[in-house]
């Protein structure tokens, strides 16, 4: 399974994409196209990784500085095709050993499929090899020909191909392995002599194959593995491959997941078993799921950490902690910075934002809850609003333990309730609440009699006051 040096070919234009973004920066599944590919090539701990870039050069390598820093960049000014990508990756070195190259736009590709074709090549001690596989629909990727032993003879683009070879249902991966020194000394001999007036890397396999090199296509049992991105339908495509490879995964190891085709799980999650995911159910990002938690139907978390036996019903939560035992929902807002203790309730209609409850601690409904801290055993009632913006700055509210917070309660920060507090339903509060203490902060009822009568006269409300008044 050694290799000494990978090299990713990720300086394509993308035209097809139709964006203004660098093809291999698109996502799914919770990485990028080019994030997959590093991510498989990690599986091998190559001693150095070259990644050529082109289009979108500076996304791209701020991109590449945060997922792959140890990565050396190599940039392909003009793009003169996958030879000349990889004479520009080779300059001025020779590389030792095994050399893999790939593409940067095969997201289905597994660490797994790369070390057995690395191994492959190894054992065989060939001089290069390609990774192949029979395609259903081969339009649009290179034919392997092979010669009458069954070996292979070369590569041919689709463009340079003819009828017959557009019938060859084996087709190149992109993904090649050479003898460093082979190749080394191979591509400096490459000729623009095609339809496209590029280099190609695949035509290196024929000079080693004219030089009487030992070369071979080693082919891979499952096609969509090196299916590569091309446009947004193509990008489509593969999102809901990885979908479905990510559900079952997680499905097999113990996982309840009701509707697979429904629920859409990032690369980057990690659920425990005993978790049930309902359907339409998005799980984004580096959210972790504890065990016998309960998520969904309709639930999107983002970079979220639920603890065991937690429910999120309905909702929606984004870098926000859930704590052991606790519910959420239904149609619940968790923002950055929440922080829910175990046992907590975030019940209907309720948002929070950087804000931390604890443990034991209820926002039944209809309540915004912004730049707090609850302590343990409260209960905040319906519909109170934390008045925690100025309009210049956010100020903070903290709540005691055991505190009772009325219906309809506005609390203006800086605030501090103290432990035990109550406020009254409908209240302002304005001031810290002692320990111990009710705030009541509303004006007084004043019922003003007959007023209806002399200001509406002829309503129904003024008839039904009328008549009520000679019943009397």
């Amino acid at each position: 399974m050694t290799v000494e040096t990978v090299i990713v070919l990720a300086a394509g234009e993308g035209t097809r994409m139709k964006s203004a973004k660098a093809k291999v920066l698109h996502s799914v599944a919770g990485r990028s196209l080019l994030g997959h590919v590093l991510h498989a090539v990690d599986h091998l701990k190559a001693k150095e990784v070259r990644i050529v870039v082109g289009s979108g050069r500076e996304l791209v390598e701020e991109h590449i500085s945060h997922i792959a820093p140890k990565a050396s960049i190599v940039f392909q000014e003009r793009r003169g095709g996958t030879g000349h990508a990889a004479q520009l990756a080779l300059a001025g070195s020779t590389p030792k050993g095994t050399v893999l190259v790939l593409a940067g736009d095969t997201p289905m590709l597994t660490g797994e499929s790369l070390a057995a074709f690395i191994a492959a090549h190894n054992a065989g001690k060939f001089a290069a090899s390609v990774l192949t596989a029979e395609h259903p629909d081969p339009t649009g990727y290179g034919r392997i020909i092979r010669d009458d032993s069954d070996e292979l003879l070369k590569i041919v683009e689709e463009k340079d191909a003819t009828d017959d070879q557009r019938f060859i249902f084996e087709i190149n991966s992109g993904v090649y392995a050479f003898d460093g020194a082979a190749l080394a000394a191979s591509i400096g001999k490459l000729n623009n002599s095609n339809a496209q007036g590029e280099l190609y890397l695949t035509d290196v396999i024929g000079i080693l194959k004219g030089e009487g090199a030992s070369v071979a296509a080693i082919m891979i049992d499952d096609f969509t593995e090196i299916l590569g991105v091309n446009d947004r339908v193509q990008l489509a495509e593969s999102a809901a491959l990885l979908r479905d490879r990510i559900n079952d995964e997680w499905m097999r190891a113990g996982v309840t997941i009701i509707d697979p085709t429904t629920t859409w799980i990032d690369a980057t999650a990690t659920i425990s078993s005993d978790v049930t995911i309902h359907p339409g159910s998005a799980i984004y990002g580096t959210t972790t799921i504890a065990q016998g938690a309960s998520i969904g139907p309709r639930t999107t978390l983002t970079n979220c950490q639920v603890k065991e036996g937690a429910s999120v019903l309905e909702s929606i939560a984004a870098d926000s902690v859930i704590g052991e035992g606790s519910t959420v929902g239904p149609f619940t807002y968790l923002r950055a910075g929440t922080v829910l203790g175990d046992a907590t309730k975030a019940g209907a209609f309720v948002e929070m934002k950087n804000a931390t409850v604890g443990s034991g601690s209820k926002v039944p409904h209809l309540s915004y809850v912004g730049d707090a801290t609850i302590g343990e055993g409260s209960n905040i009632g319906a519909a109170t609003i934390f008045v925690n913006y100025d309009g210049v700055e956010k100020h903070h509210t903290t709540i005691g333990d055991h505190v009772r917070i009325g219906s309809d309660t506005m609390l203006v920060a800086p605030l501090t309730v103290g432990d035990g507090a109550y406020t009254a339903a409908g209240s302002v509060i304005t001031e810290d609440v002692p320990a111990g203490a009710i705030g009541v902060g509303r004006a007084k009822q004043r019922n003003v009699l007959g007023w209806v009568m002399r200001k509406r006269a002829g309503s129904k409300s003024a008839q039904a006051a009328e008549a009520k008044e000679k019943k009397g």
